[in-house]
């Protein structure tokens, strides 16, 4: 069966207005080139996919808008019909670091909708695997609280319709992107039926969440905070030491992955250091952990990585992996992220902080 990919050029076309980074301009601030979350590293994306070839193994696909109900079940009505009011004016900001321009409901609504219609298909059995090219992203996004470039809660949105529909009981999340997933956290924080597990670099966004004693009354949450500077070797660790046992107990009916890729070397907005390669050995793991818990159900639906260049190549090493094909875009940043690794003393250091996260987790 065929891997999905869900896709909507719409969703290039949201917009945040006059940054420059994360700073609005203004003052001492003058313009720059706009939010790092922009539509450029989706777009390189696609287009490197379109020319290695792998774009055409896949089963491509679009998808409608979550409709307002779908929104409900997450978000109350108030912030819906707020969000809704400055879209069909002129746009404007509601949190803090998520503007839209005039028609940001609609495309968020859409970005809602294609990681909904990736976990339907999925769970409907008309596809193995997905990948949901959602923007704007979702997991920082609370209820009622837009922030960090989120507008709308996508996966939150996504499991609260499988669940309506009858598909699935049990999911799990898993987020790598490097910023604490927040928002997907205090959605299912006291659900038992929804694990959440966030790895990230501690202290990065937002400052004050990714805890590991974090963990709701059902105790099915679980952070994973890392400090800056981690690479390769100690993302597959926390996978194999803390996250793959954590999946194994609580046997999902389904993985969804939330796919940031900035926990990659030279992303503005991070300071870890994965390549292109960690991102496929990750999703490897993913893929080996739906096989034995959920046969084969996974999905991965984009979120943050802001690094025009070298996204591309990251998320299609994640995406050939998740096809199962040997196509492959070479990294032209391997080596000198190679060469940036630590060294034997920062990985023991850090190899019993994760140990010190799995006693806590008793896994």
């Amino acid at each position: 069966m065929a891997t999905g990919f869900f896709h909507d050029e719409l969703t290039l076309w949201h917009g945040g207005g006059d940054y420059a980074l994360t700073l609005p301009v203004g003052g001492l601030v003058q313009p720059g080139a706009g939010l790092p979350e922009s539509p450029e590293s989706k777009r390189r994306l696609v287009n490197l996919m379109q020319v290695t070839g792998l774009m055409r193994g896949l089963d491509l696909r679009s998808a409608p808008p979550a409709l307002r109900e779908d929104l409900l079940r997450v978000h109350p009505a108030s912030y819906l019909d707020r969000f809704k009011a400055l879209s069909d004016d002129k746009g404007g900001e509601i949190g803090h670091h998520a503007p839209f321009l005039k028609g940001g409901f609609e495309i968020a609504a859409l970005s809602a909708g294609l990681a909904k219609a990736a976990i339907d298909a999925v769970l409907r059995g008309e596809l193995t695997t997905a990948y949901a090219l959602s923007r704007p992203p979702g997991h920082h996004c609370l209820p009622d609280d837009p922030n960090g470039f989120c507008l709308l809660a996508n996966i939150a949105v996504a499991i609260h319709a499988a669940r309506a529909a009858g598909l699935a009981h049990r999911f799990a999340v898993v987020d790598w992107d490097v910023h604490h997933g927040n928002g997907t956290e205090a959605i299912f924080l006291d659900d038992p039926d929804v694990l959440t597990v966030s790895i990230h670099q501690e202290r990065n966004y937002p400052l004050d969440t990714g805890g590991v004693e974090v963990r709701g009354t059902a105790g099915s949450n679980a952070n994973i905070p890392l400090p800056p500077g981690c690479g390769h070797e100690t993302y597959l660790q926390a996978m194999d030491r803390v996250v793959l046992p954590l999946l194994r107990r609580h046997r999902p009916e389904i993985i969804i992955v939330a796919c940031g890729y900035d926990a990659a070397a030279l992303d503005p907005l991070g300071r870890m250091l994965l390549s292109a390669e960690s991102f496929r050995a990750m999703t490897e793991r993913m893929q080996q952990a739906a096989a034995e818990l959920c046969a084969n159900r996974l999905v991965l639906v984009h979120e943050g990585g802001y690094s025009e260049a070298y996204v591309p190549f990251c998320g299609h090493a994640a995406i050939a992996q998740l096809a199962g094909f040997d196509i492959t875009a070479p990294d032209p940043l391997a080596g000198v992220i190679a060469a940036r690794q630590p060294g034997a003393r920062w990985l023991n250091h850090v190899s019993d902080h994760l140990a010190e996260i799995a006693d806590f987790f008793e896994v």
